[in-house]
């Protein structure tokens, strides 16, 4: 009973502010009004490495193919159709003759050409350059190995029909092909802001920006909002229904969830954990839900002692109830991540899962040196969001092992630098595909790769991998990836926690707005009705 009237005096107050709340700036009928979390650091699409950035960059241009909003192969874009040879190394696409850049000049084959040569370069150190490593020779040129850009398997037949070769089939090269890194930029627009290479070259800013997708790039005040305009221009105009798109900054999920209630955003990044009850009791048709091939994970720096140890990593996953954490403490569809690999990524389904067992896990951790936690070092445990399920597990830890471990927030970019760095112990870690497929999510632990935040080394797995990735039948395919992901089980360079669920509120008045599972947004196709 305690319980339950608790239960009731929460979402009472959490009610308050949903039934009397003042409301300004309900917005025009045609524009668009999105909650901005994260400030681009860049809107060029070679550069760009998260969700955040690409928002803003697949509403400004659009590359040979686009994801599908549900979750099918992807569909044509700027490369109106496409075929395979035989032997599935070379691809060659047809692009669509009415494609223009937003000055009016035509996309054509020379342009996705140069952009991958340019993504390719070893000066620039573009952050998804391994997207393209599928081709033949890309690797190569990027590292420096050859220097001739022809012997790259890139080569444009015409102005409107591209070939591609790759180093051996790829069953998840469409997949990548519709990525966000292969969105392609405008050679004369490039150099005349500075030379193609340099990091520093700032065309992508108002004024200066030229692209090809569906919007104009028109105000850009950072900190504060990025607007875009429908671009008339586009080849797909007509399904362009909105005049303008306004991404709004801000700084946490509080005052964005009081600019919602406020009127003053249509869309929203997510909602915070304390008031989804809210919503669902009182405003349900205002609450979306979207399953997500996310998965958060405890990357283990497994350089630092006793992290090096795999009986010491074992133990600190096995104690975990993951279904207690998603049910209890996050609350908002998340599903518990038995496995590295999200279910139904690009087909696959894993075959092995962690098996949790809190007295294995004081066994493990007895057996290692450190009885009831005696002799473990304070370890820290470092995130960039403020998320409950952390001290939980700082609680479960603590419990059943007797270990401490100290909780730390950074900023995004300083988290994700001392991850690739490696100056850290523990840490949470969202590790979102660039694609729609599982080679994605496995090449991000192998040695050398820049996401293998645990910098761990498996040649076993590299060699899995690397097979899986040139497999040509779908049955070699997935054992190749399950005695991968069975090795990750194994050794536990990452803990992982739960598979993710974007939730997040969106206007009434806003119709056919589409997120799928990548964090893509569709911008065609919506409306926006009149304010209430």
């Amino acid at each position: 009973m305690r319980l339950h009237l608790a239960r009731i005096l929460l979402v009472g107050c959490a009610l308050l502010p949903l039934l009397g709340c003042p409301r300004h700036d309900a917005g025009s009928r045609d524009v668009l009004r999105i909650s901005q979390r994260n400030e681009p650091a860049t809107l060029d699409p070679q550069l760009a490495s998260l969700p955040d950035e690409f928002f803003i960059i697949r509403a400004l241009s659009e590359g040979l193919l686009v994801p599908s909003p549900d979750n099918g192969a992807p569909r044509p874009a700027i490369a109106s159709r496409w075929q395979v040879s035989p032997d599935g190394r070379t691809y060659t696409f047809d692009l669509r003759t009415d494609a223009r850049w937003s000055d009016g000049k035509p996309v054509t084959a020379a342009d996705f050409v140069y952009s991958i040569r340019r993504v390719l370069s070893p000066k620039l150190a573009a952050p998804k350059a391994s997207l393209f490593f599928a081709l033949r020779n890309a690797a190569a040129y990027y590292q420096g190995k050859i220097r001739d850009f022809p012997a790259v398997g890139v080569r444009a037949l015409g102005d409107h029909r591209l070939e591609l070769t790759l180093e051996q089939p790829v069953a998840d090269f469409p997949a990548i092909v519709a990525s966000g890194p292969w969105i392609p930029v405008q050679r004369d627009t490039i150099e005349q802001s500075g030379p193609s290479d340099e990091r520093t070259n700032d065309w992508a800013r108002p004024g200066r920006f030229v692209g090809n997708g569906p919007f104009l790039l028109g105000a850009w005040r950072p900190g504060e909002e990025i607007m875009v305009t429908r671009n008339p221009g586009y080849y797909a105009a007509a399904r362009i229904k909105l005049r303008e798109l306004r991404f709004v900054a801000f700084d946490n999920g509080d005052a964005e969830e009081r600019a919602f209630r406020a009127g003053q955003i249509d869309v929203t990044m997510a909602v915070p954990f304390g008031k989804l009850d809210g919503y669902r009791d009182a405003k349900p048709s205002l609450l979306h839900t979207v399953p997500l091939f996310e998965t958060r994970y405890l990357a283990l720096n497994t350089r630092r002692p006793p992290l090096d140890r795999e009986d010491v990593r074992r133990a600190l996953s096995l104690v975990l109830d993951r279904r207690e954490l998603v049910d209890k403490v996050l609350r908002g569809g998340q599903e518990p991540a038995y496995s590295f690999v999200p279910p139904g990524l690009g087909g696959y389904e894993t075959a092995d899962k962690i098996a949790e067992n809190r007295e294995a896990a004081r066994q493990l951790l007895r057996d290692s040196g450190f009885p009831d936690g005696r002799g473990f070092p304070q370890l820290e445990l470092t995130t960039w969001v403020g998320n409950p399920v952390l001290e939980a597990i700082q609680a479960t830890w603590r419990r059943e092992l007797g270990i401490e471990v100290a909780l730390v927030q950074r900023e995004l970019r300083t988290h994700l630098a001392a991850l690739v760095a490696g100056n850290y112990d523990l840490a949470l870690v969202a590790v979102i595909p660039d694609y729609n497929g599982a080679s994605d999510a496995f090449a991000q632990l192998t040695t050398g790769n820049s996401g293998n935040y645990p910098h761990w080394s498996n040649a076993e797995f590299d060699r899995l991998v690397a097979d899986a990735g040139r497999a040509t039948s779908a049955e070699a395919r997935r054992t190749d990836y399950r005695r991968a992901e069975k090795l990750i089980l194994a050794e536990a360079p990452v803990i992982p926690l739960y598979f993710n669920a974007q939730n997040y509120l969106l206007q009434p008045r806003v119709r056919h707005w589409r997120a799928d599972r990548l964090w893509t947004r569709y911008y065609r196709d919506v409306e926006v009705g009149p304010g209430p």
